[in-house]
């Protein structure tokens, strides 16, 4: 089987029964599409921008400075050895998951980071264009270390924002849920995510900088170490941070929020949990719990967890093209699919409204969350079986 084989005609995933008497086939998901027409338009009115001020070459430099700045890497390197001292789950250097996560953080520094910075530049000249009515009068007179730090809590909040609509809308979640495949978490997972998925966070998170800080901008450090608060917690260490593990997102708590058992929708915060409280949506570790497992419970994301899948390329060409293409079977979309669609996360059922049921030897410990986000999904027996096996 070559590469492009592999990657438009992946195997059954766990749990699904390919009869071969059906008709298959693969057809171009329109929402995807239009989601990447529209990022192309947006490269386009952002390297504009860009060489219209200080130019392109300068623009992404600059970029690349903020998102993955010396100090980004220094912090993903010292996590790596912390999660090799203090593991919440403890596993082999090169798993799987570390090697597949390491390719794309390659990718990420190679490729999405001027992606995400054209985007980034894109929004703002097209906010201050089109939207300059939304620049809040009178910011002069403000100290600017106030504007500042009401700035980055209200883009906290804006990301927040944007992670819950890349939970709750089924177009968002087929590029989001990448993010949420990886079964062996570490801090490098922070960078495992499709490039569409950032279009959301980018445009929310400009509007609180163009309203408050107009031309200005912000600070490059301070950019900076926002990046790398949001990356901590994806490490494989059981830090909750103690009383400030309540206010600040800790690798503990984000831990729930990728939980293959757990209600969907919880712990959506990256830096604030403020967010999450405030939205019924904030569920704390309980201390010396036993790590929870991560994942997607049907793996309707192929991964390199699976028999195969090791080091294989075309598993991750396959995650990036997967959210184009909608698997057909009998001129049926697939169930996982049609759940995307109803707004769900594929692999999880309704429950009537009702606190989630504590699955396996994870203990969430006390919910905000509101009963009626009470879901609950569990992985196959075959599932447990085959990752027992390997």
């Amino acid at each position: 089987m070559t590469v492009a084989d592999a990657v438009l005609s992946p195997e059954p995933r766990v749990g699904e029964v390919d009869s071969g008497d059906r008709r298959r086939g693969r057809r171009l998901n329109l929402a995807t599409l239009l989601l990447a027409v529209g990022s192309l338009w947006l490269v386009w009115i952002g390297t504009g921008a860009l060489a219209r001020s200080s130019g392109v070459g300068t623009g992404l430099a600059a970029g690349r400075a903020q998102l993955v700045a010396p100090l980004v890497v220094a912090l993903t390197a010292v996590i790596a050895v912390c999660e090799r001292r203090w593991p919440a789950e403890r596993r082999a250097l090169l798993a799987p998951g570390h090697v597949h996560d390491a390719a794309f953080f390659v990718l990420h520094v190679a490729a999405f980071v001027p992606f995400m910075t054209v985007l980034g530049v894109a929004f703002a000249d097209l906010l201050r264009t089109h939207a300059g009515w939304m620049e809040a009068p009178g910011t002069s007179s403000v100290p600017r270390w106030l504007l500042v730090v009401v700035t980055l809590v209200l883009m906290d909040g804006a990301n927040w924002l944007a992670h819950r609509a890349e939970h709750r809308f089924a177009p968002l979640w087929r590029v989001h849920a990448l993010h949420h495949s990886q079964e062996e978490l570490s801090v490098l997972t922070s960078f495992r995510a499709h490039p569409l998925s950032h279009i959301p966070g980018f445009f929310l998170a400009t509007v609180p900088v163009v309203a408050l800080m107009g031309s200005r901008g912000m600070a490059p450090l301070l950019i900076t170490a926002y990046v790398c608060l949001g990356t901590l917690p994806h490490a494989n260490v059981p830090w909750s941070f103690g009383p400030l593990g309540r206010v600040v997102v800790s690798p503990a708590y984000h831990r729930l929020h990728h939980s293959v058992d757990g209600p969907d929708g919880l712990n959506l915060g990256i830096v604030l949990t403020v967010w999450d409280v405030l939205a019924g949506r904030a569920r704390f570790p309980v201390g010396h719990a036993p790590a929870c497992r991560t994942g997607l419970a049907d793996r309707s994301v192929r991964i390199e967890q699976e028999p195969g899948g090791r080091r294989h390329p075309a598993i991750l060409l396959s995650q990036l093209a997967g959210p184009f293409v909608d698997r057909v079977d009998g001129g049926r979309i697939r169930q996982v699919n049609r759940d995307r669609w109803a707004g769900r996360r594929p692999g999880i059922r309704r429950r009537r409204p009702r606190r989630a049921a504590r699955v396996g030897s994870c203990d969430h410990g006390p919910t905000h969350a509101s009963p009626r986000e009470g879901v609950h999904a569990v992985r196959s027996a075959t599932d447990r079986t085959g990752r027992e096996q390997r």
